[in-house]
């Protein structure tokens, strides 16, 4: 598994990571944490160095289970803290109670990467005030080694917060939406973090509009909607099947993988799964080369102008 340094903070992490969260919880709910923990180690096992979790995802268990026995300094773990409940924002003297029972939960003295998650733009300013002290409280305590932010992209499809964020550059690390049919972050995010190192991961590589034609149709028509694509190219039935057809891909996985791992800017490419089956051909994509320059030429002219989807219509729990 290649290996790049995450921005600012030096850390040397595994190209491909493995998202802990998402719909497949890697498959803990359905099949038990001994299960969701035997996936983590395929990953780790299978060159992964880079484990997102969250403590409303409900892994953590199964994360630090996985590493009984492994030297700490051999994996790297993203965590975030959810700072609000029931749309109410938390009081800061919450975010060390729930970075404690991530701790331990992980089974763990420290957090790699620690992110307030799903941050909004909204909000962004009070959420940064109330909660940002706390993190810096939180590392010079030895508790977390970096502090990160995650966007809600399901609902901020521009990027808004982070544009935000960066303007700040408070923070060492963001986790972005970014994927074949919403790749507005290379030009608006991407850039901007490379310039202030700060250290990049992509979420949503991969969405129910990539593995389902219906759900890519409903995006579709909010593109068109929106006046953001060119209906002569981009159209509501079969748009993305010239991948396939032409052999630039074996599959539009396979394809929207490679996309987002060789994007300039892009230090990590989380892939979720609920089993190592389908985790080890997500790795293998995520090995393969770059999309030939007349395929990344035409997805360019599809939807180099869209920002208003994320190629998801439902959402897990953030």
């Amino acid at each position: 598994m290649e290996k790049t340094i995450l921005g600012r903070t030096g850390l040397e992490v595994s190209t491909a990571g493995l998202g802990c969260g998402g719909f497949s919880t890697l498959g803990m709910f359905s099949k038990g944490v001994d299960h969701a923990s035997q996936v983590v180690r395929y990953a780790y096992e299978n060159g992964v160095n880079f484990f997102d979790t969250a403590s409303m995802y409900g892994t953590q268990p199964a994360v630090g289970k996985a590493f009984e026995g492994i030297r700490r300094d051999s994996y790297i773990i993203s965590s975030k803290f959810a700072y609000h409940a029931d749309k109410v924002l938390k009081s800061a003297d919450e975010l060390e109670k729930n970075l404690d029972q991530s701790l331990k939960e992980l089974n763990t003295d420290y957090i790699d990467v620690y992110s307030l998650h799903g941050v909004i733009p909204q909000a962004y300013d009070k959420i940064r005030d109330r909660f940002y002290p706390e993190l810096v409280k939180m590392k010079e305590k030895g508790k977390i080694r970096f502090i990160g932010l995650t966007e809600l992209f399901g609902m901020d499809n521009s990027h808004e917060a982070i544009k935000m964020a960066l303007a700040d550059d408070l923070w060492d690390t963001i986790m972005v939406g970014y994927n074949i049919i919403n790749p507005s972050a290379a030009k608006t995010i991407l850039p901007l973090a490379k310039k202030k190192n700060v250290g990049t991961v992509c979420m949503f590589a991969v969405r129910s509009a990539l593995s389902n034609p219906e759900m890519l149709k409903l995006d579709v028509k909010k593109m068109i909607e929106a006046n953001q694509v060119d209906k002569d190219l981009v159209k509501e039935d079969h748009t993305i099947d010239f991948l396939i057809d032409n052999g630039y891909a074996g599959s539009i996985t396979e394809a929207a993988y490679r996309f987002c791992r060789h994007t300039s800017g892009i230090d990590v490419t989380l892939t979720g799964t609920g089993n190592t089956e389908h985790l080890s051909e997500n790795l293998k994509s995520l090995s393969l080369p770059p999309l030939p320059k007349d395929a990344l030429e035409k997805l360019e002219k599809m939807f180099g102008k869209v920002d208003c989807v994320s190629g998801q219509q439902k959402f897990p729990r953030m």
